[in-house]
C-alpha cells in the first residue's frame, strides 16, 4: 500500500504561481499528476520517475509548470507558473511502479482544489 497526500492548492489570480507538495510513502514509485473538472475525464499533467530519469508533461502545461521529487524528503512538487483559468481543476497525485502517460496508475491521493481567477 503506498500513501500519498497532495497539499498547496488555493485560489490565484491569473498570471500567479502556486507550488503543489506531494507526500508519498514509497520512494521507487513513478509519480504522475493529474487533474480533474467536473464533467472531464481526469487527465495527465506531468510524471515522473523514481530516479527523475524521465519527465513527461502534456502539452498545455510545457514551459509553465515543473515537476520534480526529493526522495530523501518523501516529496513530489509541481511548481505551477503563469497560471490560467483553465488550470483550474482538482489535482492529485498517483503512484505506480512506472511511468505511465495514462490514468492507470495504482495509487491515489484525495487531491487539492486549485482555482485560477481572471
Amino acid at each position: 500500500q503506498v500513501h500519498l497526500a497532495e497539499s498547496g492548492g488555493g485560489l490565484v489570480q491569473a498570471g500567479g504561481s502556486l507550488r503543489l507538495s506531494c507526500a508519498f510513502s514509497e520512494p521507487t514509485y513513478a509519480i504522475g499528476w493529474f487533474r480533474q473538472v467536473p464533467g472531464k475525464e481526469r487527465e495527465l499533467v506531468a510524471a515522473i520517475t523514481w530516479n527523475s530519469g524521465r519527465i513527461y508533461y502534456t502539452d498545455s502545461v510545457k514551459g509553465r509548470f515543473t515537476i520534480s521529487r526529493s526522495n530523501a524528503k518523501n516529496t513530489m512538487y509541481l511548481q505551477m507558473n503563469n497560471l490560467q483559468p483553465d488550470d483550474t481543476a482538482v489535482y492529485f497525485c498517483a503512484a505506480d511502479p512506472r511511468l505511465l502517460v495514462h490514468s492507470a496508475y495504482t495509487y491515489w491521493g484525495l487531491g487539492t482544489q486549485v482555482t485560477v481567477t481572471s
